[in-house]
């Protein structure tokens, strides 16, 4: 009798225990493959291993509770289909290979859904391969633990157009890279402690607004991307040496608008638009406690700043160019190191704001010398060459109509 209970005891333990070990082991690809083209696929909670493929229509959620694990080898998930909608799904532990862009989830279609997931322990998070007219919603992305520059890319774009990437809280990753991409948005995402926020490569006409960028080396950079708009984003603490909160490069026609650019080596670096009609606008962004506030390079001019402020920048602005400094247009900016009275109250200074290079020439014509900035022999020779110049100093800008008050 003793024998007959344990027996029974045994039989109803493994009873309870092998549904778990079963959801624990089964592999996705099988749900996949049995489904119908347009169904829905609710998997029941558990650990499912990858990698695993969609190739039709379907809509696959997890809700929160559903693990898919490639071990540690390729791509967890990977969709080849139009209209796929992916949600509540923790995707982890793909391969490492750089080579073969190992990540968690590679897409390849058109209006693809991919929302409320968590992806983690993989090389590159979200990978968009000719992809177009697809949402990209609140999903949380991390890299492997590796050092920032032998991650993958938390999102990677690639000949892919018309996507929205909204709300994802991105970090711990490379960049995201937008190459060959044109006519995409990004819009209310976090992004911090990883290389560079947005790495644009000829993604023409991108609107990247309203997201945070924190802790990153750089916030954004725009390569051969005409057109971008740049608007009301936070950027902060990107204080490598050669950290730039928005970077601008070989594009014309730039829109950067409404920003918040706080605490970065550079605040905005800017060369000269590529075609001589074209202008890299600046309006209404407030650039404060940067080494220097912005930096442009390049002899052609073609810049123009709106209603800015400058505020606790060690440096408001510097240029390393022969070109003329009218070639570029300020007016109405906020300075906070402005040496002027305002008698008829109208709000604009009597006199314009200039900005003259004295030593500071020096480090611009020298990078090395980037070191002693701020050193108290610089601010002693600067000094002097203030109050009475061995060489004629260089105008930076000239702005005509200063703001006495700082703009809300």
């Amino acid at each position: 009798m003793p024998y007959a209970k344990c027996t029974s005891f045994l039989l109803l333990l493994l009873a309870c225990l092998l549904p778990a070990i079963a959801i624990a082991v089964q592999p996705l690809q099988p749900w996949l493959d049995s489904a119908s083209p347009g169904s829905r696929i609710r998997l029941p909670p558990g650990i499912y291993s990858g990698p695993a493929v969609i190739s039709k229509a379907l809509t696959l959620e997890g809700d929160g509770q559903v693990i898919i694990d490639a071990g540690g080898s390729g791509t967890v998930l990977t969709v080849k289909a139009n209209d796929v909608s992916l949600r509540g799904l923790h995707l982890r532990a793909s391969g490492d290979s750089h080579d073969a862009i190992d990540s968690g989830l590679h897409v390849e279609g058109q209006r693809i859904l991919i929302e409320n997931n968590r992806i983690d322990d993989t090389l590159f998070g979200i990978v968009l391969h000719s992809t177009g007219d697809s949402i990209v919603r609140n999903n949380r992305i991390r890299s492997k633990a590796f050092a920032a520059a032998d991650r993958g890319d938390g999102l990677r774009l690639w000949n892919s157009s018309g996507n929205l990437i909204v709300g994802n809280d991105i970090a711990e990753i490379r960049d995201i890279t937008v190459s060959n991409s044109p006519r995409n948005r990004f819009v209310g995402n976090r992004v911090y402690d990883s290389r560079r926020a947005f790495n644009l490569l000829f993604a023409n006409r991108s609107l990247i607004e309203g997201n945070t960028l924190e802790r990153n080396s750089t916030g954004i950079i725009a390569l051969n991307s005409d057109g971008v708009i740049i608007r009301n984003n936070r950027v902060m603490h990107a204080m490598d040496a050669s950290g730039a909160g928005i970077a601008v490069k070989e594009t014309s026609a730039a829109l950067i608008i409404g920003n918040d650019i706080v605490h970065c080596a550079y605040g905005i670096m800017a060369d000269s638009p590529m075609h001589p009609i074209n202008r890299i606008v600046l309006i209404d962004n407030r650039v404060a406690h940067n080494v220097t506030g912005i930096y442009f390079y390049g002899e052609k001019g073609g810049h123009i700043a709106l209603r800015n402020r400058f505020e606790s920048n060690i440096w408001q602005v510097a240029m390393a160019s022969t070109g003329d400094p009218l070639n570029d247009t300020w007016s109405g900016n906020y300075w906070d190191d402005y040496q002027g009275f305002d008698r008829n109250g109208d709000g604009v200074g009597d006199t314009p704001h200039e900005i003259y290079t004295y030593a500071d020439r020096i480090w611009l014509e020298t990078p090395p010398a980037k070191f002693f900035r701020n050193s108290p022999l610089l601010e002693l020779l600067d000094f002097l060459e203030r109050l009475a110049p061995f060489s004629q100093p260089d105008l930076v800008l000239r702005d005509p109509a200063p703001l006495i008050n700082r703009p809300r």
